[in-house]
């Protein structure tokens, strides 16, 4: 890259043409960036840190350059875009690969090199970018004459360039600035573990890829060889993880006691590898559970309103309260759309309908992850519910909380440090309240299997950390969920969970066959996307039962980059939903839509895919305050409704048919196309509306230019 750089340099202070650079070097350049095709492998196996999906869009998008546009393009070499290229990309490499050799041979790289390292992207990429989409502008033309297959290649890159610049902008952006802290703070001593941990691999590393791989293979052991073979031998597990799962929940579909039997030795797994760290003691979860006898006080909160005679349930939807036959008209036109399944229309409208279901002062529901953005407890205070809340002890969360509970008609429990009489003022209060479900899982399972005997507890794990914090969250909720079912009764404790719409699911017939009208109606420009294979058909073969005449047709809604961690704690909570009920225990877990949420929007990327996947009928992309309320009203039904799949008293096929019923999944399960692929898509076309006249307006000046 040095050469490189040397001779445009030399090129441009000689005067010399772009034509006359590439006519000399092009081979070189060329050759030189085919060379990055090993930091994809690198990537990929994992022998550095760097995100293999960040590489793969930095290399792809560079060797396209060099292996298309200039080679077929005269108009491309003689364009001064291609120094303008040619030149950002060196200047960026170079301090890049010298940061890395520095680094090879001293424990730190010399300050201004780190600076150079982590701050040259700021100008460069903006520049580089601009020089490969002029190249590729240039040649347009050109490729007209050469091939049609080329040239729609070269205008799908060009849309492709809009979701990715933002996207390799602003991960080099989080990467500065990371780097720059952990500059900052230096060497840091070792944490202390406490409470739940990954366990450590036969590297001596607490690998979560390791065990999330290992949990899906004990899972299938003794149900399908084929499958836990597949899944042991499967080397790129962070990407393809999600075939897999898909085939493990097949697996489940075609056969109850098989549904139960993989449901039991995943959970069964978990509880028995994660470690559990305790005053210098290592033990495993499911034995803390069970030998740690510590509890808390217990604090407790009255709120000051009366309760009203009568309840109306509100959805408030695109700036309007929604109640009674507001509420059910638009209730008829999701599910007429096709954003939201028949029974969760019914089971919201029976909400509306049965206004003595939302008197809910009788009922007294736990909520592990209280103050979570997507969890209910607003919408039970609104109704009177009697809450228990467990939240981090910190003080912010719990003085609004508090006086969250203290405005309502509902009353509220939580975990007490000391005694409440003890305490003196508010601030006392809230710095003695809430917990921590890493380090304190079995106090809380202790506290909760004592508190109010004889309540029916409905216990929600709402509780929610990325990454792989979100599955160490995940088994420590369930250990409660596990422990406090026994101790209290699984009759007097039920469980409830958010299913995410990016799972794999069981669905209705009727959603299956929209997946294929929708795809049938596709437009002109989806089909050009599965041309090229940016887009995969929706809808798959029905899993045959082989215990009964059933048949299940299964949605695919996994998104690969959000993880297999993610993808494995929200499994785990199917496989205790489908476990209690099949006890005797009551177990709710209606898959919610995709929301914009502040923490998902605050990704630009995000945020513009949510501002174009309405352009794949049905789906629908909710507000908070929105999803919130349906997924409020779908657990009051659950509750209230005895005659309802949340209940074991009724028949199900399969255990997996309980996440068919309630499901508002923003019409992921009869899109067209798998969800998996429309994301990039969406987002490709929310900057195309949003920027059009910008963009043409570019493009033309580009090629007069």
């Amino acid at each position: 890259w040095a050469f490189i750089l040397t001779k445009v340099a030399m090129f441009l202070v000689e005067g010399k043409t772009p034509k006359e650079f590439w006519d000399s070097y092009g081979r070189t350049l060329t050759a030189v960036q085919s060379a990055a095709i090993l930091e994809i492998a690198h990537a990929v196996m994992r022998l550095v840190k760097s995100s293999p999906m960040a590489v793969l869009m930095q290399v792809a998008s560079r060797l396209v350059c060099v292996w298309i546009w200039p080679q077929l393009s005269t108009k491309a070499q003689s364009h001064w875009s291609l120094y303008l290229m040619a030149a950002s990309w060196a200047l960026v490499e170079v301090p890049r690969y010298a940061f890395y050799a520095v680094n090879l041979v001293q424990e730190e790289v010399p300050y201004p090199l780190f600076w150079l390292r982590y701050s040259l992207f700021a100008f460069l990429y903006p520049t580089g970018i601009t020089g490969e989409l002029l190249q590729l502008i240039t040649s347009l033309s050109d490729l007209t004459n050469v091939s049609l297959i080329i040239f729609y290649l070269a205008i799908v890159t060009v849309i492709l360039y809009i979701p990715g610049s933002p996207f390799m902008y602003m991960h080099m952006v989080k990467q500065r600035a990371g780097s720059f802290k952990r500059r900052k703070m230096g060497k840091q001593p070792k944490r202390k573990i406490e409470g739940v941990e990954y366990p450590e691999n036969e590297k001596g590393k607490r690998s979560t890829l390791s065990l999330n791989q290992a949990t899906w293979k004990a899972a299938m052991q003794g149900v399908n060889t084929e499958v836990a073979k597949a899944i042991e031998g499967e080397r790129n597990w962070r990407f393809k993880y999600n075939k897999h799962c898909v085939k493990s929940v097949g697996v489940a579909a075609a056969n109850k006691k098989h549904c139960l039997q993989i449901a039991k030795q995943g959970l069964d797994y978990l509880h028995n590898t994660f470690e559990f760290h305790k005053d210098e003691k290592v033990m495993s979860l499911k034995e803390a559970m069970y030998s740690i006898e510590d509890t808390y006080h217990t604090g407790f909160i009255r709120g000051i309103q009366a309760k009203p005679a009568t309840f109306d349930y509100t959805v408030p939807y695109h700036g309007k309260q929604l109640r009674g036959q507001a509420l059910l008209d638009q209730i008829k036109k999701w599910v007429d759309y096709g954003t939201i399944e028949k029974e969760a229309g019914e089971a919201i409208a029976a909400c509306v309908n049965n206004k003595e279901w939302l008197d809910l002062s009788d009922s007294y529901f736990v909520l592990l992850g209280a103050g979570s953005a997507m969890g209910p407890i607003k919408t039970l205070l609104d109704h009177g519910a009697n809450i228990i809340a467990v939240d981090l002890n910190r003080s912010p969360i719990w003085e609004r909380l508090i006086n969250m509970v203290r405005e309502s008609c509902g009353t509220m429990y939580f975990t007490l440090s000391k005694p409440q009489d003890t305490l003196r003022n508010d601030e006392e209060l809230f710095a003695a309240a809430g917990t921590n479900l890493f380090s304190n899982a079995p106090e809380v399972a202790n506290w909760l299997s004592t508190l109010l005997p004889g309540k029916q507890f409905y216990i929600g794990g709402y509780a929610y950390l990325d990454g792989p914090l979100f599955l160490k969250v995940s088994i420590a909720m369930d250990a409660i969920i596990e422990k406090v079912a026994k101790v209290r009764g699984v009759q007097h404790v039920g469980c409830a969970f958010l299913c995410s719409p990016t799972d794999c699911f069981v669905i209705p017939e009727e959603a299956h066959k929209a997946m294929e009208h929708n795809y049938n109606r596709a437009t002109w420009w989806q089909r050009l996307f599965e041309l090229v294979g940016l887009l995969k058909r929706n809808a798959t073969p029905a899993i045959a039962a082989s215990d009964s005449k059933a048949s299940f047709p299964i949605v695919d809604g996994y998104v690969v980059p959000q993880g297999p961690n993610y993808a494995l704690a929200k499994r785990l909570q199917h496989w205790r939903c489908m476990l209690i009920r099949e006890a005797g225990g009551w177990a709710s877990s209606n898959i919610a839509p995709s929301t914009a949420t502040a923490s998902v929007v605050s990704n630009k990327s995000f945020a513009a895919a949510y501002g174009g996947m309405h352009s794949f009928k049905p789906m629908e992309v909710f507000y908070q305050e929105t999803s919130n309320a349906v997924m409020g009203a779908l657990l009051i039904h659950d509750v209230k409704n005895t005659n309802g799949v949340s209940y074991p008293s009724t028949t199900l096929n399969n255990p997996l048919e309980l996440f068919a019923s309630g499901a508002f999944h923003g019409g992921i399960w009869r899109i067209g196309y798998n969800f998996n692929q429309i994301g990039p898509i969406s987002a490709v076309l929310f900057y195309l509306r949003t920027y059009s006249i910008a963009l043409t307006a570019a493009g033309a000046g580009a090629i007069g230019g």
